[in-house]
């Protein structure tokens, strides 16, 4: 029997804040509940799953299962922060007891100024930005001067931003890297990111986004998966957040639909091993910019699309649903969340059985090593 599992990550896709949520400034956020309660949300795949039966989520209709064949579960996070890269990383065992820094005031003049020499392009911005606003207030400086508009957030990021006709995508990548070594030591940010515009003002960001990451500090079950012989496959940004380490092939998507097409592709061809998959928009598009009704419509497009995906898998498969953060988009802040993560699983194979709340996203990594490895 071939052994595989789909890990599915909807980026941001949290179900209620955690007990520790205040000091985040997290207080009250409840991604799902925020969709719920738009009266929009239409996502029976996921409620036949257990969705509407994790700790904690008091609304919508659970499901009735029989027996005790109870695999879903809410997850808490261990590590100390809310990003994308903390979260990817504790799934596949690397629990991180120190943050990212972050820059609430923009980066200190010894970084800006270095990395403007490094470049030889001047830096304007240097602050805490929306992706979208930055573009709007910045973008035609941009376009006369030929200066990088630098800008962070919440998350420990260093952005970069430049018009496509300005600054060629493949320069603004060097950029980027230049940013990547300059940012180590304690000015080790989480990602330095890529964010290529196009237009007349108001400008439109491209999907051709690349994010350049830390390594992570040790092996992760990701490169166990590999030196064990199997398939270690990311679909999306998954490639990005761990620095290519343990995977074995992968490609970049453009935006959910792309995500869950390539997903479905690769499922078709004969392999084994772990696919991983992480849908950016619910976070980048819907999240960060609160917009509720359209992460509600993400998450009815995604379901609507899991439901021929379960119908059609083999015999070893086994589907995970989980989320790496919350970005409720019904409160003021359009930064991430602290809040809890869902574990959905599906497949008619051995797998542990799970309910209630585990503490640490690296259960899944456990659960996932478990199945292909171990048994």
């Amino acid at each position: 029997m071939t052994k595989r599992v789909f890990l599915i990550v909807l980026d941001s896709f949290g179900i209620g804040e955690m007990p520790d949520a205040a000091e985040f400034g997290d207080e009250g956020s409840n991604t799902l509940k925020a969709c719920f309660d738009t009266g929009k949300l239409n996502v029976p795949n996921m409620r036949r799953l257990g969705l509407f039966n994790l700790d904690g989520v008091d609304y919508g209709e659970p499901y009735e299962f029989f027996g005790e064949h109870k695999t879903y579960a809410r997850l808490s996070e261990l590590s100390k922060g809310k990003d994308t890269t903390t979260g990817h990383w504790e799934m596949m065992g690397i629990v991180s007891e120190k943050p990212f820094p972050t820059y609430p005031d923009g980066f200190p003049p010894e970084i800006i100024s270095e990395f403007e020499r490094r470049t030889g392009r001047t830096v304007i911005c240097n602050k805490p930005y929306s992706g979208t606003k930055v573009i709007a207030d910045y973008g035609t400086e941009h376009m006369r001067s030929g200066a990088l508009i630098v800008y962070t957030s919440a998350d420990s990021v260093f952005q970069i931003a430049a018009h496509e006709d300005i600054v060629p995508v493949e320069e603004l990548y060097r950029y980027c890297e230049i940013a990547r070594g300059l940012l180590t030591g304690e000015h080790a940010v989480g990602r330095v990111i890529a964010r290529p515009f196009t237009g007349e003002h108001p400008f439109t960001r491209t999907s051709r986004r690349h994010d350049f990451t830390l390594k992570p500090p040790r092996r992760t079950v990701l490169d166990e998966i590999s030196e064990a012989g199997l398939t270690c496959y990311g679909v999306g940004k998954i490639n990005d957040i761990f620095a290519g380490a343990g995977l074995n092939g992968f490609v970049r998507t453009e935006n959910n639909a792309d995500g869950m097409k390539k997903t479905a592709e690769f499922a078709e061809q004969d392999w084994e091993g772990l696919c991983f998959v992480n849908l950016v928009d619910f976070d980048m598009l819907y999240g960060h910019r609160n917009d509720v009704m359209g992460y509600t419509n993400a998450l009815n497009e995604f379901d609507a699309w899991l439901g021929d995906f379960l119908d059609t898998r083999w015999r070893g498969d086994v589907v995970l649903i989980t989320g790496d953060h919350g970005c409720d988009p019904s409160t003021p802040s359009t930064d991430h969340s602290r809040e809890y993560v869902p574990l959905l699983k599906y497949g008619q194979q051995i797998f542990p059985q799970f309910s209630g709340t585990l503490a640490g996203f690296d259960n899944i990594g456990k659960m996932i090593k478990e199945y292909l490895i171990r048994n």
